[in-house]
Parts: C-alpha cells; structure tokens; sequence
C-alpha cells in the first residue's frame, strides 16, 4: 500500500464560521489550528494547504480560565533601547483589538515557515458578530458543544 499525497487539484477548502462567545482560548485555539492545518480531513498531507478557511466571530467574549486574565503578559520590542513593551491578555481582550489574542493563540500552534504563513492567511477573526464572508456562506461548526469544558 502506498501514502496518499494530495496534489494542488484535489484541495477541497470549505468555510467555518466559529462563535467565540463564551468558549475557553486554548481549546477554540487548538481546534481552529487543527482545522487550518487540515488535520481533521482523511486526505490530509503534512506539506500541502488543505486546511478549510475559518471565520470566528465574538472574539472579544472569548472566556479565559484561571489568572490568565491578568498574569499572562505579552511582551515586544520596540527597537529602541529600553524599548521593552508588555500588555496582559486581560487588557487586550478589553482594547481596541481583543482579535489579536485568538490570532496568536492560534498562531503559536501553527508551524513556522512559509507553509505556516499561508495557513495563518486562512483565518478572519472578527471582534463582533459581523463579517463580510456572507457570500462564501460558511457552514457553522458549534465548538461549545463538542466537549462540556469547552464553554465556561
């Protein structure tokens, strides 16, 4: 037997809509990062883009356990001496784009390199329930639902 290898033709992408109203980052995270990649589907090839596109909308209700709210800092550099920046996720969540903590969540689990890159170029969050991929009419996927901890 030999295995499979998915050729550029054969890519099927689908549409994900996600609501992140009320679930935990890291399982959303991890789910999403699965889905981008293309791990759920059975002709999946670890070199190839076969992950579906994904809008997750609510990313400013996503739920964060713990302390996480206020003991888990983001850090970056200016570039200038002493230039040394930090923002917790709990004061990002509450900013002017609370989209960027699912983004690096999933970002982090993605693998780096260009094939990373381009998977990464396949999720839209979106802060509130609007989005413009109305027209690509993504299928819902309840991520609540899936597992009871999922949903805080």
């Amino acid at each position: 037997m030999q295995t499979y290898s998915a050729k550029p033709a054969e890519i099927e992408k689908k549409w994900i809509l996600i609501d992140a109203e009320g679930v935990v980052l890291g399982r959303l995270a991890s789910i999403i990062a699965m889905r981008l990649r293309g791990k759920h589907k059975p002709t999946y090839t670890p070199h190839m883009d076969d992950g579906d596109n994904i809008v997750v909308i609510n990313a400013d209700k996503v739920r964060l356990t713990g302390k996480k709210a206020t003991d888990d800092i983001f850090y970056w550099h200016t570039g200038y001496p002493g230039g040394i920046k930090s923002r917790t996720q709990g004061e990002i969540l509450g900013g002017k784009h609370p989209e960027r903590v699912i983004e690096k969540a999933v970002e982090r689990m993605i693998p780096r390199g260009p094939l990373g890159r381009a998977q990464m170029k396949n999720l839209y969050v979106y802060a509130d329930a609007e989005h413009k991929h109305e027209a690509q009419k993504p299928e819902a996927l309840d991520v609540a639902s899936m597992n009871a901890k999922n949903k805080r």
